[in-house]
């Protein structure tokens, strides 16, 4: 590039980041002036809220400069070596499969929890100092020994704030002597269990803000460090179990406090209106557990239904926390709540949309192929998901599939793999298979079954990193080959059409239990999307057959597909644009015009309502913040949406016609379907019965033949082959030799 090329760049680059700062502190400036007319709520809130906003603008601003910048753009290493994202450190374990950055995180995140109680309960604690034994002075009421003994809760957070308004001596209380020096060690030993219980309080306090972050699936911050929904959704259950651990402790402590007190059921049932509200906060703790227990594998895995049901309590669990503690405290949590808030808005208003089935195909394995229409502006990757709904099996349930598609298919649509594996599932197949023997109707007035699809997302990898990698060892079990066969397309298109593309080597290893499941390979054809591919990509297939020990049917033979076009395409109804990994632009405008929508509403509140009117009321004004949350989103945010409803109609309706476009002739018929495996297929794959894959023996051919490199690794299937895989490539990795590859784990996998 020429020096003057350069240099106009930079002086691009220079402006570009210069305007961004501007903006950024222009933002948190204009926040800020607004949230510290809120007083002590208002300073919290900027202070342990505003941090995941900013970086939240940041975010935006990010995206929409670097735009839609490929990740395969960049070259690879030119020496290999371990990276802490991709290093397996933990395989056998509750938390599964764990990377060392992941651990280190684990690490630093048990560091502080343990400080935080520490250094909370020792603070208290020495409060508990012979000050609190003070006499009273001469000629007070009662006899020369009366001691007052000062509550512990007068030093406590909410006494502190109460002082602050001229709200003293909220609870001192006298006791002569022998009732001094008998009660005591339960005045102490009660004060220790409270003291406890708001160490642990404060500290699930702050997991909360955190909590609801990595299931806002659309986020601009998962969005910003690229970690896709199904890995942030392992992050949301480690933080739920470790919340609820801390507030159930809180409420533990309090009960057996109580309980010493004698006045258990009294305390349960009080819902005071200056302080803390036990009541709202017993339902939010009972909440709270529901879904805890049913989200337990062992119950989410007996009845989906159940677990997915009772985690709509998160409403409850919210709400009840707010008017717990009021707008005080709860400001401390609202940063990321309010972010899923916005995340669940705008998946709300993206789910309306109803969704052409294009087509609907049933293969013998029990699995359902759809392919469903989507604009030509709503871009996804190999890599990417969706939350599938059909309303007439549920109008409450959505399901996550993997795309087998790549985007180099089609602009107009997107291919989804469903196996049979549950109730929903089962009857989805069946409701399939009604519409394919169904007779034809005489006259086209006549009423047609259809299925009523709708969709969330897509979501994912903000990025591609299959592209990253010259060497790509794929592992599947059973379904799992879905992504994978995107992942394929994906490459060969790139191969075929000379866009970047790394990889060169790839090996596909998939265990299956019958070889019924072989006709999903069927789903693409190879040599459609790149003529001659084995000349320029090294690809090979190896298939292992666990549960059949001899090849059942004999050479030629394929099972049977039944095809059925389910919905005409001619509606051109297709997927929703307004999703948080659609159009950046749009997507930050939403953000930022809801922040600041609910900063002028908390002004407005704050001025001309609760300080006029004294409200000094702890839940009626925790509510009133809640209040003030969702009306931001609808209002403000939902204003955003409505013209990023026109916008998206405008740019639909001048794509409707492409020339691209999924026709319902290009529908592969059965005895095509038949001949696409043995033609794209034979030659390279091999295929095994009666055993499982050697990882140990498969690694070790690749070590030996592909050399000194790095290897991707990704994997999609169950725990334990998730695990088998892990523990291998943590084996090779500490014990390789120096012309030995370094395998880099990557888990495609998710149970939700």
């Amino acid at each position: 590039m020429p020096p003057v090329e350069i240099l106009s760049a930079l002086q691009v680059c220079n402006s570009t980041f210069s305007v961004l700062i501007r903006l950024v502190i222009f933002f948190f400036l204009l926040v800020s002036s607004l949230v510290l007319q809120l007083e002590i709520a208002g300073s919290l809130f900027l202070v342990l809220s505003g941090p995941i906003l900013v970086i939240a603008f940041l975010s935006i601003f990010h995206l929409i400069i670097s735009g839609d910048e490929e990740l395969q753009q960049k070259k690879s290493s030119k020496h290999p070596g371990v990276r802490l994202w991709t290093f397996p450190v933990l395989v056998d374990g509750p938390f599964g499969v764990v990377s060392a950055a992941e651990f280190i995180g684990i690490l630093l995140f048990a560091v502080y929890v343990i400080w935080a109680l520490y250094a909370y309960i020792i603070q208290s604690l020495n409060r508990v100092s012979e000050e609190d034994l003070t006499p009273m002075e001469e000629g007070s009421k009662g006899s020369k020994n009366e001691l007052k003994i000062v509550n512990a809760k007068e030093e406590s957070f909410q006494y502190q704030r109460e002082r602050s308004r001229g709200l003293k001596n909220m609870y001192p209380y006298y006791l002569d002597t022998t009732t001094a020096v008998g009660l005591f060690p339960l005045v102490n030993y009660n004060y220790v269990l409270e003291t406890d219980g708001r160490s642990s309080w404060f500290n699930g306090i702050i997991l909360h803000g955190i909590l609801f972050l990595p299931v806002a699936r659309g986020s601009v911050l998962l969005r910003f460090i690229n970690i896709p929904f199904e890995h942030a959704t392992r992050y949301h259950v480690w933080l739920g179990h470790l919340t609820m651990v801390l507030f159930t402790l809180h409420g533990l402590l309090y009960i057996v406090g109580w309980a010493m007190e004698g006045n258990l059921l009294e305390k349960l049932l009080s819902w005071q209106a200056i302080g803390v509200a036990i009541l709202p906060g017993v339902i939010s703790l009972f909440a709270g557990l529901l879904m805890w227990v049913t989200s337990l594998p062992p119950v989410r895995k007996w009845n989906f239904e159940l677990f997915f049901y009772t985690h709509q309590l998160y409403v409850v669990f919210v709400l009840g926390l707010a008017l717990h503690v009021g707008d005080f405290v709860f400001s401390m949590a609202a940063g990321g709540i309010f972010l899923f808030v916005l995340d669940r808005f705008l998946r709300f208003c993206q789910s309306r949309r109803t969704v052409d089935i294009i087509l609907a195909k049933t293969l013998p394995c029990g699995t359902v192929e759809l392919v469903l229409s989507k604009p030509g502006n709503l871009r996804y990757n190999a890599l990417s998901f969706v939350f599938l709904q059909i309303r007439e099996l549920s109008w409450l349930q959505w399901h996550p599939f993997s795309v087998s598609s790549s985007p180099l298919d089609g602009k107009y649509h997107l291919s989804i793999l469903i196996k049979v594996l549950g109730e929903w599932t089962g009857r989805l197949r069946g409701s399939i298979m009604d519409i394919s023997e169904a007779e034809q109707p005489a006259s086209p007035s006549q009423h047609r079954p259809k299925i009523t699809a709708s969709v969330e997302g897509p979501y994912g990898h903000e990025g591609p990193y299959h592209l990253m990698y010259e060497n790509l060892i794929l592992v599947a079990g059973g379904i799992g080959i879905s992504p994978f066969l995107a992942i394929l397309s994906d490459i060969l298109h790139r191969v075929h059409e000379e866009r970047p593309c790394l990889p060169r080597n790839i090996l596909i290893v998939w265990a299956v239990k019958r070889s019924n499941e072989f006709p999903l390979l069927s789903t693409m054809d190879l040599e459609s999307v790149c003529p001659y591919f084995y000349d320029k990509l090294n690809l090979e297939i190896s298939i292992y057959v666990t549960r059949e020990s001899n090849p059942p049917l004999e050479e030629g033979d394929i099972h049977n597909v039944t095809v059925t076009s389910v919905c005409p395409m001619s509606k051109g109804c297709g997927m929703s644009g307004l999703v948080g990994t659609g159009d950046s632009i749009w997507s930050g405008l939403y953000v930022i015009s809801s922040t600041v929508g609910f900063v002028i509403l908390l002004v407005i509140l704050y001025r001309f309502y609760i300080n006029p009117y004294s409200i000094s009321t702890w839940w009626y004004k925790g509510l009133l913040f809640c209040g003030c949350m969702l009306a931001s989103v609808v209002i403000f945010g939902g204003l955003v949406v409505g013209l990023w409803h026109l916008w998206e109609k405008k740019i639909s309706a001048r794509e409707e016609y492409d020339e691209n476009r999924l026709k319902p002739g290009m529908v592969q018929h059965n005895e095509d379907t038949a001949n696409l495996f043995q033609k794209n297929h034979t030659s390279i794959t091999t295929i095994q019965y009666g055993s499982r894959p050697d990882f140990r023996e498969i690694f070790g051919s690749i070590s030996e033949h592909w050399g000194y490199a790095d290897v991707g690794v990704i994997i999609c299937g169950p725990p334990t082959l998730e695990s088998s895989v892990a523990r291998e490539i943590r084996s090779r990795n500490l014990k390789r030799e120096s012309h030995h590859p370094i395998f880099h784990f990557h888990s495609h996998s998710f149970d939700l």
